[in-house]
């Protein structure tokens, strides 16, 4: 039997953007927001490919190496310290009371950290565009995995549609 909600998960309100998440979802949102932060940090080799997903290169070709090299140099601490300040609205906002009432910051920080956990999680589970999280069979080793990123995907998704929704 599925749960169903009396009110929008997200929506825009006067005061700003109201989140309303259920306890277990938000504790789980927590878990996933720390672990974030400690790949953020990381400079542990073995997370390279997923911190590359989060900070893509801005140089491609292996003749711009040494540009690549100097955007990194040049950009890398700002890059970190975006991705820290998001999560970090977003940390104090669930930790406040419920419903959550974020800023037009806050909400842009948590569309930043959503899209980030989405991006790992995909990382790790290598999903591509062509994939279909419905035909994932119940027995899949990485069963829990995918619906993480399907519920994810849904929360960007329903926080997207409140921001661009008409201002009341």
């Amino acid at each position: 039997m599925a749960l169903r909600r009396q009110k929008p998960v997200v929506e825009r309100t006067r005061d700003g953007y109201v989140i309303r998440l259920r306890a277990d979802e938000l504790e789980l949102l927590g878990r996933l927001l720390g672990e974030l932060r400690g790949l953020v940090l990381s400079t542990d080799a073995a997370t390279d490919a997923i911190r590359r997903r989060l900070f893509p290169p801005a140089y491609h070709l292996a003749d711009d190496a040494e540009a690549e090299a100097e955007y990194q140099r040049l950009m890398r601490e700002e890059l970190v310290a975006s991705r820290l300040d998001a999560l970090q609205r977003v940390e104090t906002a669930f930790t406040q009371e419920q419903p959550t009432v974020l800023d037009e910051a806050g909400v842009q920080g948590l569309l930043q950290s959503l899209n980030a956990l989405r991006l790992v999680l995909g990382t790790i589970l290598d999903i591509g565009e062509e994939d279909d999280l419905d035909n994932i069979p119940d027995d899949h080793p990485m069963f829990g995995e995918h619906h993480l990123y399907a519920f994810l995907s849904w929360l960007l998704e329903v926080t997207v549609q409140a921001v661009m929704s008409p201002s009341p």
